[in-house]
């Protein structure tokens, strides 16, 4: 059987392990569940991908987003791994070919959504030999963080269905109250848990007074003019705008956001994930999981709500380890906006206490 090290180099191309992989591989090789707080660009991947490879039977990924799936899957394809993504935008005859594939063993990785995951639990799941569960984005299974998604809670039912089966939770952020509710939530068995360094060296971060918020825009532009970007705002109205004056300023600039058809947003994502768009004007809709490593700034046009989705926003800039800037506009009207927007959820007072610490 091949060595994790021996299969690191196969399969990825890499002589050595980034801190921490080999132990994480270890550990679910072992068969013990595991809890991975790691910064956007830490690796994160190859620590279920890896297992994936040296386990029996199949491992099921479940991650948020469909274009996250589709990225990974091609980058595994390419590197010869057998993985597919089951979701919600393919054909019945796509669906039907792919599951075919599952049931007659010529998949290790099968990805899919939270919600297709309730759905087939009982189904296609119930007929595989799922050996590894991997939990991407795991800060999404609880009320605390900052994207909880009800949809994840349900994952906690395969627990019951594959009793035998390691659970690898995997998040970028997480403070200690969300790292209890993902080990709760996903009925992990006195998992072992993994905490990279959170200090992005290589990230420069700065805030500025938000004053004439479209010049110190254009002035950071300029400061890394030819380079690629993602400016963060609040609201799909400001996203539209501000994209709209910095194409009419002669920029090469997208837009992104919830309102556009998933036709359109696909397409603009994959003309800044290809270059040949260098900005990305964007509500959090945009970002992540999106493995573009020559992203050389992050503006924040309004104050994020939270620390949390701050650092994994700033985290989208400088995976490829370069120098790479952080730009915060900071006004005190912002935090107004956000309370009124807190006002119309279930749990403001959480989202007060996450604001307060962003401020």
């Amino acid at each position: 059987m091949m060595t994790p090290r021996e299969a690191l180099k196969k399969y990825f191309g890499y002589s050595d392990f980034r801190p921490l992989q080999e132990d994480i591989v270890a550990t679910t090789l072992a068969g013990i569940d595991s809890l991975v707080l790691m910064p956007t660009g830490g690796g994160k991947s190859i620590c279920f991908q890896l297992p994936a490879l040296l386990l029996p039977g199949v491992t099921l990924v479940v991650s948020p987003l469909i274009s996250l799936m589709q990225d990974q899957v091609e980058n595994l394809r390419e590197a010869g791994i057998p993985a597919c993504a089951l979701n919600s935008n393919q054909t019945a005859d796509e669906q039907l070919r792919l599951r075919r594939a599952c049931l007659d063993g010529r998949v290790k990785l099968l990805y899919m959504a939270p919600e297709t995951v309730f759905k087939e639990l009982d189904q296609l799941l119930a007929a595989l030999p799922i050996s590894l569960v991997a939990i991407d984005e795991a800060h999404c299974v609880s009320q605390w963080g900052h994207d909880f998604r009800p949809d994840y809670l349900a994952i906690s039912n395969i627990r019951a269905q594959f009793r035998n089966a390691v659970f690898l939770a995997l998040t970028a952020t997480a403070t200690a109250k969300v790292q209890e509710d993902i080990t709760a939530n996903l009925r992990m068995k006195t998992p072992e848990v993994f905490v990279a360094g959170f200090n992005r060296a290589n990230i420069f971060l700065e805030v500025r007074p938000k004053r004439n918020a479209l010049r110190e825009v254009i002035a950071c532009l300029e400061q890394h003019s030819g380079e690629s970007g993602i400016i963060y705002c609040f609201s799909r109205k400001q996203v539209d705008k501000l994209t709209e004056q910095l194409t009419d300023s002669g920029y090469s600039a997208l837009n992104y956001h919830a309102g556009l058809s998933d036709e359109v947003r696909r397409n603009h994502q994959q003309q800044f994930i290809r270059d040949k768009v260098r900005i990305m004007v964007a509500t959090v809709a945009f970002g992540m999981g999106i493995d573009k490593p020559n992203v050389r700034f992050v503006i924040h046009y309004d104050l994020p709500k939270s620390l949390e989705e701050y650092y994994q926003e700033i985290g989208r800039a400088g995976r490829d380890g370069l120098a790479s800037h952080a730009l915060l506009l900071y006004s005190a009207g912002d935090a107004h906006k956000i309370r009124s927007f807190f006002n119309e959820t279930a749990d403001s007072a959480n989202s007060e206490r996450l604001l307060q610490a962003m401020l």
